[in-house]
């Protein structure tokens, strides 16, 4: 898989989720087993528009040739959807969400898995066309 094609995958799922979050934000955390407070809707909003930054970002980064910024996006998006996985399992075993988040783990994990793939990829084929 291409970065563009990673880029346009990812654009897509943030703004899904983006968009989620502002308009149906009782129903995704609801799908996690935790309260729809006045807060954590606030916080779910805030998200929201997180998400939907992170989706124009990405769509407009998806032509964007090898480079260190294009390393260091991949790079950034890889930690945080392994991070947010991590976190998303640790709640899960903790007992603070319920089994939803688990498929929000997953597709988090996937997106992870992609990028660093990606990255070890670019990485193998900067050392071919450098000779090492």
């Amino acid at each position: 898989m291409n970065f563009k094609t990673l880029a346009l995958i990812t654009a897509i799922i943030m703004f899904v989720l983006g968009a989620g979050y502002l308009l149906a934000g009782t129903a995704l955390v609801g799908r996690w087993q935790i309260q729809p407070t006045e807060g954590v809707l606030l916080l779910a909003r805030r998200i929201g528009g997180i998400y939907i930054s992170l989706s124009v970002g990405f769509f407009l980064a998806r032509n964007a040739p090898v480079s260190v910024a294009r390393t260091a996006l991949s790079t950034a998006i890889a930690m945080g959807t392994l991070f947010l996985a991590s976190l998303g399992v640790y709640e899960f075993s903790a007992g603070r969400a319920g089994a939803g988040i688990l498929v929000s783990a997953m597709v988090e994990s996937l997106m992870a898995i992609g990028y660093i793939w990606f990255l070890v990829k670019e990485s193998q084929d900067e050392k071919k066309r450098r000779g090492l």
